[in-house]
């Protein structure tokens, strides 16, 4: 029997710093969505079922940052959990919404995939 491997949601604008955790969760044994921004990722969100967690840069250009997707993606799909990160800001108290967490850049892929698995729940 196999286990079902938690999809994640990357969303961030930086295309090198995206595939460069896209690839790190991959090897990690995560399946991996990538999204350039909130607009695309919220078109992702709405057509599929089976995302687990989002990850999401705070500083994205478009119609809402990191910030105002975590609390879409928790007030429409609450299930779901939220990773934020961002290399120039930091999120604290209410600024994500509740259970969500805060991984500042820059961050090893070791802490990013220890986070993630605490998230889901995977070992």
């Amino acid at each position: 029997m196999s286990k079902v491997k938690p999809v994640i949601l990357i969303v961030e604008d930086e295309f090198v710093l995206r595939m460069d955790s896209v690839e790190i969760l991959e090897d990690a044994g995560f399946d991996v969505i990538p999204a350039a921004n909130a607009d695309e990722a919220i078109a992702i969100l709405s057509t599929r079922a089976d995302i687990h967690l989002v990850f999401t840069d705070i500083q994205m250009p478009g119609s809402m940052d990191g910030l105002k997707l975590a609390q879409f993606v928790r007030d429409r799909w609450p299930p779901i959990k939220i990773v934020a990160t961002s290399g120039h800001v930091r999120a604290a108290g209410d600024d994500l919404p509740k259970g969500s967490v805060f991984l500042p850049k820059p961050y090893r892929g070791a802490e990013l995939i220890a986070t993630l698995r605490d998230m889901t729940g995977i070992a």
